[in-house]
């Protein structure tokens, strides 16, 4: 479980260690082209759920959350327990899930940067990228029979 609790902290810490970093060089909307043709970072606040769902209520989307984290720990309880990508995979998806939670308790927003405007029409944070690698990673882990309930 060290291993999860470490992916964890060193997801949560980046995430928002690049969103201060963001927020003290940024004006809300500001963009800025950081690789040509591809990458901007983008100050966005975004007070909706993933991809602009569930309104702007943070106190809803903290709880829905919290409700998302704990059926995951549920269905990955024995998985957890057995799989070293599984552990990886659920400290990816806690550590983005606790950054997000800590935007919405201290900003009513979570802040999200990265833009691929070119090719991708959402901003997005170091969290929200966490949380899809880590969700891909138990899709992986299930097709490879890692999940043990």
């Amino acid at each position: 479980m060290i291993l999860l609790w470490l992916v964890a902290i060193v997801v949560f810490l980046l995430d928002w260690w690049a969103k201060s970093i963001v927020v003290a060089h940024f004006m809300p909307y500001e963009s800025r082209l950081v690789i040509p043709h591809l990458l901007w970072f983008t100050y966005v606040q975004n007070t909706h759920g993933a991809f602009g769902m569930f309104g702007n209520s943070p106190a809803l989307l903290v709880v829905l959350a919290l409700i998302v984290l704990g059926v995951f720990a549920y269905a990955f309880r024995d998985a957890v327990r057995h799989s070293n990508l599984v552990r990886v995979a659920f400290g990816m998806i806690v550590g983005g899930a606790a950054g997000n939670i800590l935007d919405r308790l201290q900003h009513q927003s979570v802040i999200d940067f990265i833009d691929f405007k070119t090719i991708w029409p959402n901003v997005f944070n170091v969290a929200d990228a966490c949380i899809t690698i880590g969700v891909a990673l138990l899709v992986i882990a299930q097709l490879r029979g890692e999940r043990r309930v």
